[in-house]
């Protein structure tokens, strides 16, 4: 984010004529959209509200004969060699691990853009975690470049060149990309200045390739660095692993990404339910760390935009069904406001574990940093349900979604916070007839992660459907499952093109183990 002034009066609350007529204009709208909804893609056509089980929900979403594919449908060529590389391409990875997940992503696609050598991406792990852990103190970077062998090639570091009988090291040319650039960019400016220097130093590289691409392989491969190849240390994935199997020893659960800490707090500007001393620690943090906008905690509520408190959560999962019998994982920082924000919410739902309370001890070195995120999105990951109560612009959240559907289409509840929002307004007035009826009604109203068109500003992190999916039955062509196994896929292409290089000639070496070996 852009540092910026600020202060007082961007957050302070404002009143008038317009004001008030945004504030109505709003809760007209919400109750319109109610008064409107009356089905809902997981249970089928229409139903009333109050007949709903609430016990399908642990159940996965309805596929419609659709399963996750990122196998290529289309001739996939083999990666350069390092004689045919254009250069080395080099990233540095910011923001917090989901944020740098994507990146990653981005990373590699760039590479094949650019017919280039990746250098393992670069974590800024220091200005958001306080966390040197890096790529290799996080990730399995062994299974990483193995999975990706037919796709990229990849290095550890660039190396070294001689030069005038000197042996140096290859300086990367930096270069800073614009945000969301286009394949053409890599294509052209950026290509130009790797033939030029032998390498490229792409910094920062947070959000800096086009989600929309027209290509569709381009696509699948972004799946298959997400949902494949960025594995976490088996460390990680074992104390993952005891923490499900502990949590659903006991039957379901869920998890819930409660997003109620100071930095988004701050970002949204949603002060108003806070104490005047907590208010000026936002207000500081804001000016700090945010760009100065005008943001009236009333209207950022009506439109969507505040997190929903602990207590609204439980107050959703009540109405919705869920008792208090329910095991809960919760993903959250240090939760804005102390104790009396979650009190209500434990009276309703007392079964609350998170990675502290409920794993096999220590995790790795650093349990606040970016371990222990991971723990908590393989946990997240792999429960039968899985609520965010701020999905924008959450990283941690988007990309759980995105991956859980990937994963099966596993139930996601996410809640319409401004839908919700007239709800909460009105209870908070006294007007509290047919509150449980309202929300079921917005909270009933959704895919539940089943697939569904995407539309912007959803992330193609957030839904890659239908691009990395295919249908069993399709009648489009283009839809139809290509074989189960990915690496089935690639081998059998990759041997093709080494076979017709083998015909050239006899001599030549084994271009597939030159290959395979300089990715090891």
């Amino acid at each position: 984010m852009r540092r910026g002034p600020g202060g007082e009066a961007s957050l302070r609350r404002r009143r008038g004529p317009a004001r008030l007529w945004v504030a109505v204009a709003a809760l007209v709208a919400g109750t319109i959209w109610l008064c409107s909804s009356s089905s809902v893609g997981l249970f089928g056509a229409s139903y009333r509200v109050q007949d709903v089980d609430v016990n399908k929900l642990w159940r996965t979403a309805d596929s419609n004969g659709w399963r996750a594919s990122s196998a290529p449908r289309t001739y996939w060529p083999p990666p350069p060699t390092e004689s045919e590389s254009s250069g080395y391409l080099r990233v540095r990875c910011n923001g917090g691990l989901n944020q740098q997940r994507s990146a990653i992503c981005n990373a590699v696609v760039a590479a094949r853009i650019m017919n280039a050598t990746l250098v393992l991406p670069e974590l800024d792990t220091n200005s958001f975690w306080h966390d040197e852990s890096g790529f290799v103190g996080i990730y399995d970077v062994p299974h990483f470049i193995k999975t990706l062998k037919y796709d990229v090639r990849i290095v550890m570091s660039i190396p070294e060149i001689t030069v005038n009988g000197k042996t140096k090291k290859l300086k990367a040319h930096q270069i800073r990309p614009a945000r969301d650039a286009p394949v053409s960019w890599y294509a052209t400016v950026a290509l130009e200045k790797m033939k030029k220097y032998g390498a490229v130093y792409l910094t920062p590289f947070s959000h800096r390739l086009a989600e929309d691409i027209d290509d569709p392989e381009l696509q699948r491969l972004r799946c298959r660095v997400n949902y494949h190849a960025l594995r976490f240390k088996p460390q990680i994935m074992k104390t993952s692993s005891e923490i499900v199997n502990k949590l659903r020893s006991e039957g379901h659960f869920m998890s819930i990404h409660l997003r109620f800490e100071l930095d988004m707090l701050a970002f949204a500007g949603c002060i108003d339910i806070f104490t005047p001393h907590e208010q000026k620690i936002l207000i500081k943090y804001r000016k700090e760390h945010f760009a100065e906008k005008l943001l009236v905690p009333e209207e950022r509520r009506l439109i969507g935009k505040c997190p929903l408190t602990p207590e609204e959560v439980g107050l959703i999962l009540r109405a919705m069904g869920f008792d208090n019998t329910t095991r809960i994982y919760l993903a959250s920082g240090e939760l804005f406001g102390g104790k009396r924000f979650m009190k209500p919410f434990k009276a309703m739902f007392p079964r609350l574990e998170n990675h502290s309370t409920v794993g096999p001890g220590k995790l790795e070195e650093n349990t606040q940093g970016l371990a222990g995120s991971a723990v908590d999105y393989m946990v997240c990951l792999l429960s039968d349900i899985f609520i965010p109560t701020y999905d924008g612009p959450s990283n941690f959240a988007n990309n759980l979604m995105g991956h859980r559907m990937y994963y099966g289409f596993r139930t996601t509840i996410t809640p319409n916070r401004k839908a919700l929002a007239p709800i909460f307004i009105d209870r908070a007035q006294g007007r509290a007839a047919g509150f449980e009826q309202r929300i079921r009604q917005v909270m009933f109203n959704t895919h539940f992660g089943g697939p569904h068109k995407r539309i912007h500003p959803e992330s193609f992190y957030t839904n890659s459907w239908p691009d990395c999916f295919c249908q069993t039955n399709a009648r489009n062509h283009a839809d139809r499952c290509p074989p189960d196994n990915i690496n089935d896929v690639l081998e059998s292409q990759f041997q093709s093109e080494e076979e017709v290089e083998e015909s050239r000639t006899a001599n030549q070496t084994d271009s597939a183990g030159q290959t395979e070996e300089a990715m090891i």
